[in-house]
């Protein structure tokens, strides 16, 4: 199963709390901090609502 790469790109000050908590969900703490996450409809979900937030790559496995 692939896996993908999220990278935080984005500053979170000023978004939505739950914004914040999805970040921080998906393991990203800090500016430009990655997180290698398997590929998963639920992980998608989540990265489809902080897009604008975030670039992802994936890697196969």
């Amino acid at each position: 199963m692939a896996k993908l790469k999220v990278t935080l790109t984005r500053s979170l000050i000023g978004r939505p709390d739950t914004q914040r908590k999805t970040v921080k969900a998906l393991g990203l703490r800090k500016l430009n901090s990655c997180s290698v996450l398997p590929d998963h409809p639920t992980i998608r979900g989540q990265i489809h609502k902080v897009e604008h937030l975030v670039t992802v790559e994936e890697i196969a496995d």
